[in-house]
């Protein structure tokens, strides 16, 4: 469309132009900046894996329409989004094994046959909150230093001058004060005390350190998204005042009641100055793992909530993207915006289509996201 520019950013909001992605206050609003210099609001899907559709009882469906994983980029993945009005692919991997492990991540040369802004994740730890398996690193270690060098050579290399990479993700929800399995790594320390939060925020604010010089080692450009906080628990006031110096992003994850996102996020802003997204939001229908909103029964109900709760947290002038869980369900996730069939589901996709589509009207720049 003629008032937005080819990453999507509405024209409306012009600023300087650095060539990628950046964060920036302008009048009063928090936006992305495109790498053209104009104004983006995230929309992003997750959870983006060719594999949910080649199980026994679907592979015929992968096959007579796609059979191939560039076909399947851009006649699936690429027309259903930008159809539906995203802007984003949102961290890709996909659950696979319940409490223990997601799909390989994609590679460069994947989001490039997508064509859309993206955001990467490097999974720099293996301690997140839904792994029965998780381990703690010892952040004071060159082990932990040379094993975050090797993860940001790895992909940073190829990605540092990509203009449609938007930013680097950490961990997803790491089990920083809270864990479904065993120990959280605020256990060992002693948080009622003044010295154990002092050496849990020493602890925090070099973890967060060596993962940013281990990305500005290779890439200068891009933001740092940091880890995806589970805000369903909270997150301490110390471990946001140990990331903010070396992060761009507020990065929350939240599956509860809006309102208790949007306080929180007010809350976390003020202490930062940062801006948030939320970077993994789904109401679903089927309860695997992830609460079911009281109400929540129909396709449509998943729509409605879509756009009523996007618009309240795109309300807040330091809220600057919404990443949608999931697209194709599988096996193990049974939620998305397509069933196991590669079919959508037309009654939850046409407010979300709707709301996407009018998101840059509602900020008050008088365009239409594209």
């Amino acid at each position: 469309m003629s008032d937005t520019d080819k990453y999507g950013g509405t024209t409306a909001i012009t600023t300087t132009a650095t060539g990628f992605f950046r964060v920036q206050e302008v009048a009063g609003r928090w936006w992305f900046i495109t790498p053209e210099g104009h104004g983006f609001l995230s929309l992003g899907v997750n959870h983006i894996d060719s594999a949910a559709l080649k199980y026994a009882d679907n592979v015929h469906i992968w096959r007579e329409r796609y059979g191939s994983e560039g076909r399947f980029l851009t006649d699936a993945v690429r027309a259903d989004l930008r159809d539906w009005g995203f802007n984003t692919i949102g961290w890709t991997q996909e659950v696979v094994a319940r409490h223990r492990d997601h799909s390989p991540p994609w590679r460069q040369a994947d989001y490039a046959r997508a064509g859309l802004p993206y955001c990467h994740l490097i999974r720099f730890t293996e301690m997140e909150m839904w792994n029965r398996l998780a381990r703690f690193p010892d952040v004071f270690s060159d082990e932990f230093a040379d094993w975050c060098d090797a993860l940001a050579r790895d992909c940073c290399v190829d990605m540092a001058e990509d203009p449609y990479l938007i930013g680097y993700f950490y961990s997803d929800i790491p089990a920083w004060n809270a864990a479904n399995f065993g120990e959280a790594w605020t256990d060992h320390f002693a948080m009622d005390s003044e010295s154990g939060r002092r050496d849990f925020a020493r602890t925090a604010e070099r973890y967060y350190q060596v993962i940013h010089d281990a990305i500005r080692r290779y890439d200068e450009n891009h933001l740092l998204l940091g880890d995806r906080y589970n805000n369903d628990v909270n997150v301490p006031p110390v471990l946001l005042e140990a990331m903010a110096p070396t992060v761009d992003v507020i990065s929350l994850q939240h599956f509860g009641d809006m309102s208790d996102f949007i306080a929180d996020a007010r809350r976390y802003h003020a202490l930062t100055g940062k801006p948030v997204i939320n970077a993994d939001i789904g109401f679903h229908i089927h309860a695997f793992g992830k609460p079911v909103v009281p109400g929540m029964e129909t396709q449509r109900d998943r729509g409605r909530a879509y756009a009523e709760s996007a618009a309240a947290c795109f309300a807040e002038p330091h809220f600057i993207g919404w990443h949608w869980c999931a697209y194709i369900e599988n096996a193990t996730r049974q939620a998305g915006l397509k069933d196991r069939f590669d079919e959508p589901y037309l009654e939850a996709v046409a407010p979300i289509r709707e709301f996407n589509r009018s998101l840059y009207a509602r900020a008050g720049t008088g365009t239409a996201a594209s």
